[in-house]
């Protein structure tokens, strides 16, 4: 048995945040399609404050990227396709056989949230729509809704959700937020449109892709990367190459690092400053967040108004390698408004100033109002040091 490599909390934390992009120079000549690729998945979610989630992922590690470039960078030329990962992703589309296992896990179960009235007329009809008229979303395919709640999906929704879950079709853009379904054989490159992987080897490469996306990882943290069983991490984490580590201050936890993050896991480089999205897979996993950084955090977009702590979209605060405050950012026409802020300390004070002035930037704000800091020093700081800008 092979002795685990002893690790250093700080040489994990670092470790951690050079596979996720935030240590060392930027891959500018990678772009957002580098950040991607370094990463596996994207999260997408329907919250925008700043931006959606999914340009704040490019945008932390690369700097004001343009927008446009990086809807770009995902939704053009059939780089990338949206598919089940650690929720709604964006994937790399060399990925797509890798997922082959999960779309035969839903076409056996035969359904996933809803339940066809006739599967086989259903879904027929968007194949033939498709084949037809080219890519369309669900409202060109006949209507997403029934007319009631959102879940109220209509006949057509449910079907062509359906093909996608099982790979028929695939989503490879999307359209003022709505997904673009397509035939999955005309979007998906011929090389890599096959399901013949079986799942041992979907499950091998999707556990190594997480251990080098998270640098060092618990059994815990690689299976909520791409949302696998416990034991599904256990039946091939030995395939993977990743080598056996031990953790201080991770409670004795078995761990694995990438080799290559081993490698380099005392070397320096730069920090990135910056504010994180909540789905930002450095901190996605909580308990992990907890870990590596002693941070807690939580999204309070769905906690009742009065029971909110940092506000609704708080974004963490990134500087010198620790999450040191939050910020709970909003737009009023070129006025960027940090509705809320709270910071660890008074140095957190001008890297929180630093954040709010590149963010601002990178929106088109020329202005930015702190509007709520609990700590009345910090708070005149905090204007002082965003007013020098």
């Amino acid at each position: 048995m092979t002795t685990p490599v002893a690790l250093s909390a700080d040489d994990a934390r670092r470790t951690a945040l050079r596979a996720q992009g935030f240590l060392g120079a930027p891959d500018r000549r990678g772009g957002v399609r580098g950040v991607l690729r370094r990463l596996g998945a994207v999260q997408l979610d329907t919250i925008s404050v700043l931006a959606r989630s999914h340009e704040l992922i490019p945008y932390a590690r690369l700097g004001a990227v343009g927008r446009a470039a990086v809807e770009d960078a995902y939704w053009t030329e059939n780089h990338a396709f949206e598919y089940w990962s650690h929720a709604a992703c964006i994937l790399p589309i060399e990925e797509w056989p890798h997922f082959s296992f999960r779309r035969r896990a839903r076409r056996a179960r035969g359904h996933r949230w809803h339940v066809l009235q006739d599967a086989d007329r259903s879904t027929a009809a968007v194949l033939d729509r498709l084949k037809t008229d080219g890519p369309l979303t669900s409202t060109e395919l006949g209507g997403a809704k029934n007319g009631g709640p959102w879940w109220d999906w209509s006949e057509t929704k449910i079907a062509v959700e359906w093909l996608l879950d099982t790979g028929e079709v695939v989503c490879t853009r999307r359209r003022g937020w709505k997904r673009v379904y397509d035939l999955a054989e005309r979007a998906v490159p011929d090389a890599l449109f096959h399901d013949d992987i079986d799942d041992t080897e979907c499950l091998r490469r999707l556990v190594a892709q997480a251990g080098a996306a998270l640098g060092v990882a618990t059994r815990a943290d690689l299976a909520d990367y791409h949302r696998l069983k416990g034991e599904q991490v256990d039946s091939v984490v030995a395939d993977t190459g990743l080598v056996p580590v031990q953790v201080e201050g991770w409670g004795g936890k078995p761990a694995w690092a990438d080799p290559t993050a081993l490698a380099d896991a005392s070397r320096g480089g730069r920090h990135r400053t910056t504010l994180l999205s909540p789905f930002d897979s450095l901190i996605w996993d909580r308990p992990r967040t907890e870990r590596v950084f002693g941070f807690t955090h939580r999204l309070e977009a769905y906690v009742p108004k009065p029971q909110r702590i940092h506000g609704y979209f708080a974004m963490p605060l990134l500087a010198g390698g620790r999450l040191v405050g939050r910020a709970d950012p909003a737009r009023e026409g070129t006025t960027l408004i940090a509705r809320q802020v709270s910071l660890e300390s008074a140095r957190a004070v001008e890297p929180m100033a630093q954040a709010l002035r590149e963010a601002a930037t990178w929106v088109g704000c020329d202005d930015i109002r702190v509007e709520r800091l609990d700590d009345p020093k910090l708070a005149a700081a905090l204007t002082t040091a965003v007013a020098a800008s």
